[in-house]
C-alpha cells in the first residue's frame, strides 16, 4: 500500500467539508437501499462519523499493533447496529466511488491500495464480530435512578441484564427509544459492583440530541440499551504506584471508576484527584467526592475553579493548580476532560517531568458522537 499517497489521497476527500459524506451516503443508499435500515432517520449526526474513522484508519494504517485491536473493538460494536459481513462490501464500493470523485489525480495504484486497507479493516473487524457471536449485541438497562444536577448535568444509575462485563476506565455507547439509532459514548463513573449497577455522569449540549434527552426526558424506569464496553483510558489495573488524577467536566466520570477500583479491589496506594471547573456551581458531583475522601483515608480531592475569584476554591486552571501541588513524578496519571483542559495539564506535567509513557488521557468532546482511534470520546 502506498500510504503517503491514501493519506493525500483522503485529505482531498475531507477538504470537501459535507460534500463528500453527502456523496457516500448518497451513493451507498442509491445501491444497496437495504443499508438505510441501519442509520437514523436524520443523518445530520451521523455523516462526520465515517470520515473521523476514516482519518484514524489513515493515521495508524502502517501501525497495525494499534489499530488492530481497535478494529477488533469496533467490529464487536457495530454488531449492535445488525451490521453483518455482507454490509461491508457496499460500504466499501461506496467509499471507493467517494474517494475516486474528490481526487482529480486517481489512478489504479491508488484505487489498489484502499482496496487492500479496507479488505484488512473489513476482515479484522468481520472476524471479531463471529467471535462475539456468543455474546449480546446489547443489554437493556432500566434507568433505576436519575438525578438532576443542575440545568444541564444528571446522573443515572442503570441497571443491565444480563450481567454488563466492562472495567474502570473503559466507555460504552448508548442508545434511547427517545433518539432512536443515536448512539452516544459515556465512561463509567464506577468500577463494577455485585449489584450490577453502572453510575453515567451526562451533560446536554447544545446540539447533543441525546445528551439532552437523557438530562431532561429520561427518567426513572425507562429502558436504554449498553453496547459492548470499549477501552479507551488504559487503566493499568497491575501497577501499585500511586495515582494523580485530573478532571474536567464529565471526564470526572471514569476518573471516579478509578477511585473506586482501587477501593473494591486494591492494590492499596496513595490517589490524588484534582476536579476542575470554571466556577463552583458547576461542580455537579461535590458532595459524592467529598463523601468518598471522607471514608478513604488515602484519597485526597482538590477542587480548582478559573472563573469565580470569589470561590474559596483553589484559584486557576486546573493545570496550574495540579503543578503547584507537585512534583507528581513517581505517580501514574489519569487526565480526562475537555481537550485545551488535556492538553495543558499534559503540557505541564511533562515539563515539571513527568515521563510520558506514566500520562494516560482521554478527550471529551461534546460535537463527537463516538469513539476515535485515539481515545477521544464523547462525554
Amino acid at each position: 500500500m502506498d500510504i503517503p499517497a491514501m493519506r493525500a489521497s483522503f485529505a482531498k476527500a475531507a477538504a470537501a467539508g459535507d460534500e463528500a459524506p453527502l456523496f457516500f451516503y448518497s451513493h451507498l443508499f442509491l445501491s444497496h437501499p437495504e443499508t438505510r435500515q441501519l442509520f437514523p432517520v436524520s443523518m445530520a449526526h451521523q455523516r462526520d462519523r465515517l470520515f473521523q474513522a476514516l482519518s484514524d484508519v489513515a493515521a495508524y494504517v502502517d501501525d497495525l499493533d494499534r489499530l488492530v485491536p481497535i478494529l477488533q473493538a469496533l467490529g464487536r460494536d457495530h454488531r449492535k447496529f445488525g451490521t453483518v459481513a455482507g454490509h461491508y462490501p457496499a460500504v466499501g464500493a461506496s467509499l471507493i466511488a467517494t474517494l475516486r470523485h474528490f481526487d482529480d489525480r486517481w489512478d489504479a495504484a491508488l484505487e489498489q491500495s484502499w482496496t487492500e486497507a479496507y479488505g484488512l479493516v473489513a476482515q479484522v473487524m468481520i472476524e471479531a464480530a463471529e467471535a462475539a457471536s456468543g455474546q449480546p449485541p446489547w443489554w437493556d438497562a432500566e434507568v433505576v435512578a436519575h438525578e438532576r444536577r443542575g440545568v444541564d448535568t444528571a446522573v443515572l444509575w442503570l441497571h443491565p441484564k444480563p450481567e454488563f462485563p466492562y472495567a474502570a476506565g473503559q466507555s460504552v455507547s448508548l442508545e434511547t427509544d427517545v433518539r432512536p439509532k443515536l448512539w452516544r459514548y459515556y465512561s463509567p463513573a464506577n468500577a463494577p459492583r455485585p449489584d450490577g449497577l453502572v453510575e453515567l455522569h451526562v451533560r446536554a449540549y447544545d446540539g447533543g440530541p441525546v445528551g439532552a434527552a437523557l438530562v431532561r426526558r429520561i427518567g426513572a424506569g425507562d429502558v436504554v440499551r449498553l453496547g459492548p464496553p470499549v477501552g479507551h483510558l488504559a487503566f493499568d489495573a497491575d501497577s501499585d504506584r500511586d495515582l494523580l488524577l485530573v478532571a474536567g467536566g464529565t471526564g470526572l466520570a471514569p476518573l471516579k471508576a478509578l477511585v473506586d477500583h482501587v477501593a473494591r479491589a486494591g492494590p492499596p496506594r496513595r490517589v490524588d484527584l484534582f476536579v476542575g471547573s470554571r466556577t463552583e456551581e458547576r461542580i455537579y458531583d461535590r458532595a459524592a467526592l467529598e463523601r468518598l475522601a471522607a471514608e478513604h483515608g488515602w484519597l485526597t480531592v482538590t477542587f480548582a475553579v478559573s472563573g469565580d475569584e470569589l470561590s474559596p476554591l483553589e484559584q486557576g486552571d486546573v493545570g496550574e493548580v495540579v503543578a503547584r501541588h507537585g512534583p507528581w513524578n513517581s505517580r501514574d496519571v489519569y487526565v480526562a476532560g475537555p481537550a485545551p483542559m488535556v492538553e495543558d495539564t499534559t503540557k505541564r506535567l511533562l515539563a515539571d517531568g513527568v515521563r510520558p509513557d506514566r500520562i494516560r488521557s482521554e478527550v471529551f468532546a461534546p460535537s463527537r458522537l463516538g469513539p476515535s482511534l485515539d481515545g477521544e470520546v464523547t462525554g
